[in-house]
């Protein structure tokens, strides 16, 4: 029997005998320590280094490691040999040994994402790469390219029962010509050869998208080290069908050619980011071999070139709540010839692909804490659980949030007022614009607004006003606009009553204003409770708002106009576009993919259009910030209105224009 040597590897701590002369790629291999190579031990990737260290049982000694040998000593591989750093493929055991395995040479290595955010996950791309080199074939042989690719592949990697599409052959003889017998090749699921480059090629891309109703976020990353390499955003070119999403189901209902029209127009435009973010990070589209997509229930289904017209009525019929895998030229991505499209799955009819995308970033299946996670949009996505039970619901919110159906409303850009402070003694307002970074309380802001003039209000902006009109007195809990206080920025508007917010442009507050912003507000509340009722509890833990909009509104503002239940405020927060998060995880880690399906499965979905207490909830939440409902949270940081009682609130409203 050969004469054996202890190795510990750290951080894993796994250890174990092997035989003297045994190099550390393969006793990492035979212990199982995650030890990354895609080069099959020949010392050309520069993936697999080590560092040699030590425990209280055993001295750091060179001499328990082979000396440098001419591959290592001349290594130009693709990956730099950092200082003191040693090629595991190429140093062997001479003696008990303690090897440390840096992170950066973990196959599985955690990454974090600051750009945009994700939790940490363990790089496991669906995509791998494989340098083999081939033995050339001999007079009289039966063989084949494809053949002794294969042959390289089962004998070098161990994969066997690879499928090798023929629109790679061309590729591959070339290949082999120019790599004298060497080529690297991709590796789809272990199943399919999907590329396949001449001699040592170290780089593959994919792409992460969030498909909004307003805007497309892409995302490029390489799937080796998880890098971030471009971020772009453009507007989605199907508002000019239509504003919101309905509006673009109505055009594809009314037009013979309206579905195809939204589709080859989205289609389009993320073709276009995918050139946009391979042009910002100076890559070449053919390296990009995957795609993830998310989006709501009907931009999923038109990107994907599904009718969504059955989503536009009860029973909100999804075509398929599966994940879809797709080759990406079939949606009309130049990426590599054979890059692939992976496509969250659906949670039902108005809880999309990003709504599952956001569950897997935020994870509440994986916390003991109740947790609700609302997407705020004009249909906001509702859910709500932990570990013990996970539940889903979609609520018409309307446009209202976003700035449609409000008098001076805009969307979110430069020259909006996003911030609004009223003095509750003088009631005199306070703005900040979007590109400014001053209060108009500031000589400075109106230097600002030279360059860039004040010109409506966003969502955030008409949450605040509300609420701080709310705390100053102005409205009352049934949302009425009072008119007996004596104030020049309280002015008469037809049988109502309107507050001035600025001159010039006139800006009003109106009553109609805050009636649109009630409702929406009230179906949002409604719907979390609704989940909240059928989960069983009475209270949540941890409130996460996503999405563009839910991540720029003020908690605390949230929680006095009653948009969300009564929570800790320091336990609301915003969750970032976590639907991009989700994406981007699903493109690094084929086990996220595994998660995210096997979630949706779990997922109790609740219709809210068919729940007679949804109704009740969102009469209730009509009031500011309820009618019934106690925010003792919220009370502790903010004095809130003495209540007018149920009774009277409802009779208010019932008595304004």
């Amino acid at each position: 029997m050969a004469e054996q040597a202890r190795v510990l590897f750290t951080p894993s701590g796994r250890q174990g005998d092997v035989d003297l002369g045994t190099d550390l790629l393969s006793a990492a291999r035979s212990l199982g320590v995650d030890l990354d190579s895609i080069c099959g031990g020949r010392g050309i990737c520069g993936r697999c280094q080590v560092q040699l260290g030590s425990s209280k049982a055993v001295a750091r000694d060179d001499s328990k490691l082979s000396s440098p040998n001419l591959t290592e000593s001349n290594y130009q591989g693709a990956r730099p040999l950092k200082e003191g750093n040693r090629l595991g493929c190429q140093t062997q055991v001479h003696g008990d040994v303690v090897i440390a395995v840096p992170s950066d040479s973990q196959v599985h290595r955690q990454v974090v994402r600051k750009r945009p955010e994700v939790p940490d996950i363990d790089i496991n791309p669906v995509v791998s790469l494989h340098y083999v080199e081939v033995d050339s074939g001999e007079l009289g042989e039966a063989s084949s390219d494809q053949r002794r690719l294969l042959d390289g592949l089962a004998e070098q990697w161990g994969l066997d029962s690879l499928k090798l599409d023929a629109s790679v052959l061309a590729d591959l003889q070339l290949s082999l010509a120019e790599g004298k017998g060497a080529v690297t090749v991709a590796v789809h699921d272990e199943t399919d050869i999907t590329a396949v480059w001449p001699g040592f090629h170290d780089r593959i891309l994919g792409v992460a998208f969030d498909v909004g109703s307003t805007t497309i976020a892409g995302h490029l990353l390489d799937l080796e080290s998880g890098d971030v390499l471009a971020t772009h955003g453009e507007m989605n070119p199907q508002i000019r069908f239509g504003e919101d999403v309905m509006s673009r189901v109505s055009y594809a209902m009314m037009n013979d050619e309206g579905g195809s029209e939204l589709t080859a127009a989205v289609r389009q435009a993320l073709d276009s980011a995918i050139g946009a973010l391979a042009h910002e990070a100076g890559a070449n589209r053919e390296d990009i071999l995957e795609v993830v997509l998310v989006g709501n229930p009907i931009m999923h289904h038109l990107f994907l070139g599904l009718d969504p017209v059955p989503l536009g009525a009860a029973p909100f019929e999804l075509a398929t709540d599966q994940a879809v895998r797709i080759e990406a030229s079939d949606l009309g991505l130049a990426t590599h010839p054979l890059g692939r499209a992976y496509v969250l799955p659906c949670i039902a009819g108005h809880v999309g692909a990003d709504a599952a995308a956001a569950m897997l970033s935020e994870a509440p299946h994986r916390s003991e804490a109740i947790q609700l996670l609302v997407d705020v949009g004009t249909n906001a996505e509702i859910v709500l659980g932990n570990s013990q039970k996970i539940l889903s619901a979609s609520s018409p919110t309307g446009p209202a949030f976003e700035g449609a159906q409000i008098s001076s409303g805009q969307r979110a850009a430069p020259g909006a007022i996003e911030r609004v402070r009223v003095d509750p003694a003088t009631l005199e307002p306070r703005i900040k614009i979007i590109g400014g970074e001053h209060w108009s309380d500031e000589d400075k802001f109106f230097t600002e607004i030279e360059r860039t003039p004040v010109t409506g209000i966003c969502g955030s902006g008409i949450i605040e006003v509300i609420a701080e009109l709310h705390l100053a007195g102005v409205i009352d809990e049934a949302g009425v606009i009072r008119g007996d206080i004596e104030s020049d920025r309280i002015v008469a508007d037809e049988r109502t009553f309107a507050y001035v917010l600025w001159a010039d442009p006139e800006i009003l507050i109106t009553q109609a204003d805050v009636r649109a912003v009630q409702l929406a507000k009230a179906a949002l509340y409604a719907g979390a409770r609704l989940l909240m009722d059928h989960y069983g509890t009475a209270t949540v833990d941890q409130i996460r708002l996503a999405g563009a909009f839910g991540n720029h509104i003020d908690p605390k503002y949230a929680m006095i106009l009653g948009m969300i239940p009564d929570c800790e405020l320091d336990s609301v927060s915003g969750a970032g576009n976590a639907a991009g998060s989700g994406a981007i995880m699903a493109l690094l880690s084929k086990d996220a993919r595994s998660e995210v399906e096997a979630l949706v499965e779990q997922v109790e979905k609740i219709e809210t259009a068919t729940e007679p207490r949804f109704q009740e909830h969102f009469v209730a939440a009509l009031g500011i910030p309820h009618e019934t409902a106690d925010y003792p949270n919220l009370s502790k940081v903010v004095e809130l209105p003495e209540r007018l009682g149920a009774g009277t609130a409802r009779r208010r409203r019932g008595r304004r224009g």
